[in-house]
């Protein structure tokens, strides 16, 4: 079976507005590929080695399932609309089931999460640093991925950020995936802020979308696959990366001062 983990709370929570925060956001909720990590550099490797597992060895197997998800193995690229980017284990899995005779659907998505765990991660800027002063300000964070809860509850711990987390969903912890607003408005529940003092903060259209949805402000960062013009009509904001968010972040409280 998949692993399975509900919404994980990390740190403390609540309903009071943040010390020190009276205007601008209060909160931040991030996906996590393409956002937290380098898309490219992190998922690259993975699709590799999961295609190959897959294949057995075949050439011509392997070129048909990096086919199937929008994956070039001799350039290493993905196409704009593969499902790697931004849609849930077992919805990239219904692309490579065709492929695969016999396979178990479930069996597959476990031995996805399972490669996932293992993934070598490539932060977007440096992750300490930024989220250790983003927790400085007062800021509530969460993280809202269409990853699987457990693989992504794991990489946070891997990448020495899972302590800066009030609060954690995958696709399977009964809150929808992107860019149904679902699980964006249980951060916004389980730390007691107004939806309209959050930002999502995302690499892709469908992150954008569920923050619009949840009446958040939406921030769009290009460590992913889409491209500046692709996210710009759905962003308040279009940054190179999240090392720019406090930045951003003091220009929202002083247009409200």
């Amino acid at each position: 079976m998949p692993w399975r983990l509900c919404s994980v709370r990390f740190g403390a929570r609540g309903g009071r507005t943040p010390k020190g925060l009276m205007n601008g956001i209060h909160g931040l909720v991030f996906d996590k590929d393409g956002t937290l990590f380098d898309f490219r550099a992190t998922w690259g490797g993975w699709s590799r080695r999961m295609l190959e597992e897959l294949s057995g060895g075949s050439d011509g197997l392997v070129r048909t399932l990096g086919e199937a998800i929008g994956y070039d193995l001799e350039t290493g690229s993905f196409a704009p609309d593969s499902p790697i980017i931004a849609h849930t284990a077992p919805e990239i899995a219904a692309h490579l089931l065709p492929h695969l005779p016999g396979a178990d659907g479930a069996v597959l998505v476990a031995r996805m999460n399972a490669l996932a765990g293992e993934t070598d991660l490539v932060p977007a800027a440096p992750l300490v640093p930024l989220f250790e002063a983003l927790t400085e300000r007062g800021l509530r964070l969460g993280l809202a991925t269409n990853d699987s809860a457990a693989p992504a509850a794991a990489h946070l711990r891997m990448a020495g950020i899972a302590q800066f987390f009030h609060f954690i969903a995958g696709f399977d912890s009964g809150h929808g995936a992107k860019p149904d607003p679902g699980p964006l408005l249980a951060f916004a529940e389980a730390t007691g802020l107004d939806p309209a003092r959050v930002a999502m903060v995302g690499d892709s259209r469908h992150d954008l979308v569920a923050g619009r949805a949840a009446g958040m402000r939406t921030v769009a960062v290009l460590t992913g696959i889409a491209e500046a013009d692709e996210l710009a009509p759905f962003a308040d904001v279009v940054l190179p990366d999240i090392g720019h968010l406090p930045g951003w972040i003091d220009t929202q409280e002083m247009a409200e001062t």
